[in-house]
């Protein structure tokens, strides 16, 4: 399945039925009076977060979405059916944009969360609701009123609990492959994987998390330089992120301090997430090139340094090991802070 992270659709919810004039007409009943219904209400525009999606492939073919009008009404005082609800399902972390690509209108982020986009517009009453004590057969009945239309931008963001970063050729694509059920291209060149992969860790029955591998990145790219700056919007959400580093690289300080820059520069928080960074492939270093290495990456960047070789299976368990430690912390966190916000019945 092709991934797709943006799309535009336009999306119009459904005009209300016509209220109706109508007389009473029954044997022995000279002046029944008004009796027209009013008209029913149009159709809903809502958008559902579902957890059976990973992409917005399906709004590349099906762009515009239209609720029905509802019922006319009809004599007896007879309302118009109201039109059906229409809910246009999404991945969960679906963004909708308004048209100018800035105005957010919805955060779709947990599984079932609803947006009403664009409500069905209201039935049109008819004359029986103006009969007054002056005008006692009024012949007046309103149209429906329009419903609501708009171009939205929907914008996918991955739901990811470890983030991988790092320049292109790092080694991500070869690290998702090993510790989980993914297949991303792999190859010795640069920009291998041109769309982002999902892959599940499972360490034991009760322990997993979810890594969210992008593209890599180069220097420009929170400008949107390479493949562009919207690949980063999908580790906005993790909770921690593994910063890859090439270790057959020249230098692998510089390699280190671009990344972190366009993290920087992005913006969205990416800079203060915990990060973890593992100096990748030292299969292929002597162990005083590993030490070298290491001893200059921890007084660049003031952390402990973790080495790995995905392809070896070196040290794999150990980074695992510790982004669990990460994740299981930042999900009791979180479900503390969700306790404190709900209120108690």
């Amino acid at each position: 399945m092709k991934f797709l992270d943006q799309a535009k659709i336009y999306v119009k919810s459904g005009d209300g039925g016509d209220g109706v004039v109508a007389f009473r007409r029954e044997k022995y009943i000279e002046f029944g009076g008004p009796d027209g219904g009013n008209g029913g209400r149009g159709g809903d525009i809502i958008f559902e977060a579902v957890d059976n999606l990973n992409t917005l492939i399906d709004f590349r073919y099906t762009q515009h979405f239209r609720a029905r009008k509802g019922g006319n009404g009809a004599g007896s005082d007879r309302t118009g059916a109201a039109a059906d609800t229409v809910v246009i399902k999404v991945p969960i972390g679906t963004q909708i944009f308004d048209e100018d690509r800035e105005t957010m209108l919805g955060d779709l982020d947990v599984a079932g969360k609803r947006l009403l986009l664009c409500r069905g517009g209201d039935g049109g009453r008819g004359n029986a609701h103006f009969k007054t004590s002056t005008n006692r057969a009024p012949r007046r009945a309103d149209k429906g009123w329009p419903g609501e239309e708009r171009w939205v931008w929907l914008r996918l963001k991955l739901i990811a609990d470890v983030g991988l970063v790092g320049l292109p050729n790092a080694g991500k694509s070869t690290f998702l492959s090993t510790v989980s059920a993914a297949r991303p291209k792999i190859a010795d060149y640069p920009f291998t994987t041109l769309h982002p992969q999902l892959g599940v860790v499972r360490l034991s029955v009760t322990e997993e998390f979810v890594i969210a591998d992008i593209p890599g990145l180069i220097e420009g790219a929170h400008e949107g330089s390479g493949l562009g700056d919207r690949f980063l919007g999908h580790v906005e959400r993790c909770a921690v992120l593994l910063h890859l580093i090439d270790g057959t690289a020249e230098d692998v300080v510089e390699s280190w301090r671009t990344i972190r820059h366009e993290l920087r520069e992005y913006g969205g928080g990416l800079a203060d997430k915990p990060e973890i960074i593992v100096l990748n492939k030292i299969d292929a270093l002597l162990p005083e090139e590993i030490d070298e290495r290491v001893t200059a990456l921890e007084q660049a960047s003031g952390h402990k340094i973790m080495t790995m070789s995905s392809v070896a299976h070196m040290h794999v368990d150990t980074v695992l090991r510790r982004l669990q430690d990460y994740v299981t912390r930042d999900r009791a966190e979180k479900a503390e802070q969700h306790k404190a916000e709900t209120p108690e019945a």
